[in-house]
Formats: C-alpha cells, structure tokens, sequence
C-alpha cells in the first residue's frame, strides 16, 4: 500500500509531515486536496480511521467557519460534512494514510506512528524543532 498524503504545500505542519514521510525513505502519493477535493466516502473514511469526530476533522483558523455559522454545535455531521466539500480549506490537513493506518498529523510528528519504515536520519521542522536524532529516534517533546 502507497503513503497517501492530503497535503497544502501552504502550510508548514503539511510540509513537515511529507519531510518526514520522505525522510523515511518513501515518496508518497501526495493528494493536494484544495484542487483535488477527496470524494465525500474518502472524507468520511479518513475521518473514521483516525478516529476524530468530523467536528474535529474541520479547520476553523484562516476559514470561512466562523462566516458560515459552521461553529454552531447544533449542526450536523452531513452538513458539516458538506461545506468542507464544498469548501475544502475547512478540511483540516495535512491526512496521512498508510498500511499501520490513518491520521491527522498535527501536529506533524504524529506522521512517525504510522510510518512502516523509521527515520533514515535526523530531522528538524521547518522552525528548528528537533524531532529525530540521529540513530533516527525521535525526540522527546520539550515540555
């Protein structure tokens, strides 16, 4: 099975999951789902297998949430559902899909539990964060 990655090269979580993907040694299908909005079963699957509510799965921050009244709790999940199809900057990204399951990978280091492969060698996001050594072990967060 391909890594798929539904990724915005815009956004730098998005750009520091596929480094980690890549820095695992695999190149993978990379799904820019702005242009190539995901089909409304693929939504609701990649939602399900990483196991967050769609609510969850939706992006406020730099969106037209709020301006559609999309905030309001009493929605539902097919209208929520809708809109982020309708308007796929409310999908929250970046979603990776691999053999050991799916996630959204934010923040970025999450991309590392569901990697086949390991880290081939050191890596650090984008802002400097360390988030594996050199033996391609990852980090411990600072706390």
């Amino acid at each position: 099975m391909s890594i798929i990655i539904y990724h915005n090269p815009d956004c730098g979580t998005s750009r520091n999951t596929l480094a980690m993907i890549r820095n695992s040694g695999d190149e993978p299908v990379i799904i820019e789902y702005l242009s190539q909005v995901p089909t409304r079963a693929t939504l609701i699957r990649m939602i399900a297998d990483a196991g967050l509510s769609v609510r969850e799965a939706m992006r406020v921050k730099g969106t037209p949430c709020i301006e559609l009244g999309l905030d309001n709790p009493q929605l539902s999940d097919a209208l929520l559902l809708d809109a982020m199809l309708m308007h796929p900057v409310l999908i929250n990204r970046p979603f990776v899909v691999t053999s050991m399951g799916t996630r959204l990978c934010r923040p970025s280091e999450l991309v590392l539990d569901i990697l086949p492969r390991p880290q081939q060698t050191a890596f650090s996001k984008e802002d400097g964060e360390r988030v594996v050594d050199e033996e391609g072990r990852r980090v411990a967060a600072a706390r």
